[in-house]
């Protein structure tokens, strides 16, 4: 094999490698920001781990994070829960690193 087709051969592994580690940590992302809205929403127990699973179902509906934020936002209307679609962006991006982190650890 070819010097270059082995420097390829490496990229596309690491390409693979960093597109699983960035599923993985959206997949935990949309988990704990599910947890964090249970919470507002009054959910607890094995229904707020319920109810995060649905948040990270949510997310398959369409590429982006526009579906797990319009779910989240029904959910606090349907509840007259009072969370700002920017509070949600927020804790989106500050979960987002909790869970890259705990990815890239291997938890």
């Amino acid at each position: 094999m070819s010097e270059i087709n082995k420097r390829e051969e490496g990229f596309e592994k690491k390409f693979a490698l960093d597109e699983e580690q960035k599923f993985k940590a959206e997949a935990r992302r949309n988990r704990l920001l599910g947890l964090w809205a249970a919470e507002k929403l009054g959910i607890t127990g094995e229904a707020a781990t319920a109810y995060a699973k649905e948040v990270v179902a949510a997310d398959f509906e369409e590429a982006g994070d526009a579906d797990v934020l319009r779910k989240l936002m029904a959910d606090f209307a349907t509840k007259s829960v009072v969370v700002t679609e920017q509070a949600i962006r927020a804790k989106m991006s500050e979960l987002l690193a909790v869970a890259a982190a705990e990815v890239k650890a291997g938890k």
